[in-house]
């Protein structure tokens, strides 16, 4: 994991680094339910999906949407992700486990993710990424 949390106003400002388009997405993730539940998330169920986007802002934004909509809606904490990428297409399997209050109550609830201040950009060293999660 390689991603920071920077100080913001209002929201959750997250910055990250990876080598590959795929793990910047892992580590955006990631980002997301470290700030939502904590270190403390278990594998156990799995959710599947595929997204399409016509570029990789928009890919991510819908992938964290929809991260944040199954574990709001079906109440699952998730531990990690493996995720594939191919031009407009996002494919995910996600791991985790019921939301459990005792482990997973002290984050930040966060209500959306935000197109404001997104950059996602490349250079020889790998990708880099700059996000708001309105919380």
């Amino acid at each position: 994991m390689s991603f920071t949390e920077l100080s913001h106003t209002a929201d959750v400002k997250i910055q990250a680094r990876a080598p590959t388009l795929e793990a910047l997405f892992s580590d955006a993730f990631q980002a997301l339910m470290q700030v939502m539940y904590g270190n403390d998330r278990k594998e156990g169920t799995r959710r599947e999906f595929t997204l399409h986007a016509d570029n990789h802002e928009s890919l991510l934004v819908d992938f964290l949407s929809e991260v944040l909509f199954i574990s709001e809606v079906d109440g699952l904490v998730f531990s990690h992700a493996d995720i594939t990428i191919s031009r407009d297409e996002l494919h995910a399997i996600l791991y985790g486990e019921a939301f459990d209050p005792l482990r997973h109550a002290g984050g930040t609830e966060v209500k959306g993710i935000s197109y404001s201040g997104l950059i996602i950009s490349h250079d020889t060293n790998g990708y880099m990424l700059d996000i708001l999660l309105d919380v």
